[in-house]
């Protein structure tokens, strides 16, 4: 393994006594959840600046207190009592295509990180994870903070957006591989539905942070919109090189799933003989990664890539089109700025904080990560009707609905790329190489990644027919992904009544009880 990061080296050298493995947990815990958060916070300005790249047609009533006449004022043409007529846009996303082109700068970020997935995953299970995370959020902070300079450059060809996105997208799929991995490194399966439900709030707050920066700075130039996230997710990967231990190994630890009493240790229950035991630092700690195709026959992991799928059309349509959605429809008669857009679109990451802490503990209790999954992706189905037809009535209704529909998406999303995803890079197939960790984990989101892509796409297009369309489109998809995975509902029931049969002292059953499939790890 690598040695310990440099920031890590230096306080360890300041100290007299080492830090406890528990103590590294929670550094780990804590630096991957930051750095993850800025990963999401610098995708979501595209979603904040749509409203102002493409002409609104509806008049928006922001008051203004003073009479400034007919003019541009950050690109906002004012009437002589201060109030917003309407957004000029910007070309070349003002045309009558607007909505298009944007799905179509949506579709190219969304399709590069999907396919820059399948390389990160097995780049990460063979390179150092911590470096590569670093490079990778340095990269994202370049090329997202080059897609604001357009506006300072004064740029309106389609193709250098274009490419802004291409190039940001392959350095974004490097953060959700080894994250997971990094923490699939040090936290064995014991509560690990719970843990990573509550970790994986770094999406949601990520989003949400992400669009109160937009948000913030839109009226100065949508290009600070841009370049605050990406200043933020550079830092991030400052701070990640110098302050993530990657494996248990650099800071002379044992790796959690390299043996039953390690696996305890990870967990938070103490060693019997001493909680801080070191082990010495050799090559043969650092396994093998694993092949693509050696991973895809991994029990599971293909049901759940397609379900993700359907799963994340939906999640990221409304991660990139909600705040637009908000702006163009009246709630309670009125119609909301572009600002206050981004500011309530948060809501829905709040209901999906919930959802991911919900979905993981009672995944959790049932110990069944596929019913829990096809559970909420059912639920979300008249939970999205709800909002459609009732989010008008009035703010606090919209407001309600929101945040349901938020609880239902993003919680089956978070448990599949997180638990899941960490579970069959465990398997018991693998034979304990947990260095399919990565690998595993972009095969699943990578595939996702495919849905995340067509959804913003396909919204672009159908949003044009109205948006009763786009969201028929948004509940089919919810009913796919729960459909698909249905025969694994079917092996979790039939297993769960096996095992609370065989609980029962006077009933005797022959044989061997399967075990849940995801019970397949040490």
């Amino acid at each position: 393994m690598g040695k310990a990061p440099p920031g890590i080296s230096l306080i360890r050298s300041l100290r007299r006594n080492d830090w406890s493995f528990s103590t590294y947990k929670y550094i780990v815990l804590s630096v991957t959840f930051i750095a993850y958060m800025l990963y999401h916070a610098s995708r979501k300005p595209s979603s904040i600046v749509k409203s102002v790249l493409y002409p609104e047609p509806a008049i928006v009533t922001d008051r203004y207190p003073w009479p400034i006449g007919h003019v541009f004022v950050n690109n906002k043409l004012l009437d002589s009592d201060g109030t917003r007529l309407s957004n000029k846009g910007w070309a070349p996303f003002n045309g009558s295509d607007g909505t298009s082109k944007l799905g179509e700068i949506d579709l190219a970020f969304l399709a590069c990180y999907s396919l820059g997935m399948y390389v990160a995953g097995h780049l990460g299970d063979t390179l150092d994870l911590r470096l590569f995370l670093t490079s990778g959020m340095i990269g994202s902070g370049i090329f997202v903070g080059f897609f604001g300079m357009g506006y300072f450059w004064n740029i309106h060809v389609f193709w250098f957006y274009l490419v802004m996105q291409m190039v940001a997208g392959l350095f974004q799929s490097t953060g959700w591989p080894s994250v997971v991995a990094i923490v699939g490194n040090w936290f064995g399966k014991r509560k690990r539905g719970l843990i990573m439900g509550v970790w994986n709030a770094h999406t949601s707050v990520g989003n949400i942070l992400g669009s109160l920066l937009a948000a913030s700075v839109l009226e100065y130039g949508w290009g600070w919109s841009f370049i605050l996230p990406a200043a933020f997710i550079f830092m991030g990967g400052i701070m990640v090189y110098f302050f993530l231990p990657a494996y248990p190994e650099d800071v002379e630890f044992p790796c959690p799933q390299d043996s039953a009493a390690n696996t305890d240790t990870a967990t938070g229950t103490p060693d019997e003989e001493n909680h801080t035991v070191k082990v010495e630092q050799s090559n043969s700690a650092r396994k093998r990664g694993v092949g693509l195709v050696q991973a895809c026959l991994i029990p599971g992991v293909i049901p759940f890539a397609l379900c993700l799928l359907f799963a994340k059309l939906v999640a990221y349509t409304f991660l990139y089109w909600l705040p637009f959605y908000l702006s163009q429809t009246a709630i309670g008669g009125e119609h909301v700025s572009v600002k206050s857009a981004g500011n309530l679109s948060t809501l829905f990451d709040v209901g999906g904080i919930i959802g991911g802490i919900l979905a993981g503990y009672i995944s959790d209790k049932l110990n069944a990560r596929a019913i829990t999954v096809a559970s909420f992706m059912y639920a979300a189905i008249p939970s999205l009707l709800l909002y459609r037809s009732y989010g008008n009535v009035s703010m606090s209704v919209n407001i309600i609905l929101m945040m349901m529909a938020g609880l239902f998406v993003n919680g089956p999303y978070a448990l599949i790329t997180t638990a899941v995803s960490a579970d069959l890079g465990t398997h018991s197939s693998l034979k304990g190489d947990s260095r399919a960790l990565a690998t595993v984990t972009a095969i699943i989101d990578g595939t996702g990644s495919v849905g995340a892509a067509l959804g913003p796409l396909l919204t672009g297009i159908l949003s044009t027919q109205g948006w009763d369309a786009v969201f028929l489109m948004l509940m089919v998809a919810a009913l796919i992904a729960g459909v698909l995975l249905m025969p694994m509902v079917i092996c979790e029931m039939t297993n769960l009544s096996e095992r609370n049969s065989s609980l029962r002292p006077q009933q005797s059953h022959g044989g061997t009880i399967t075990q849940p499939l995801l019970n397949g790890q040490s």
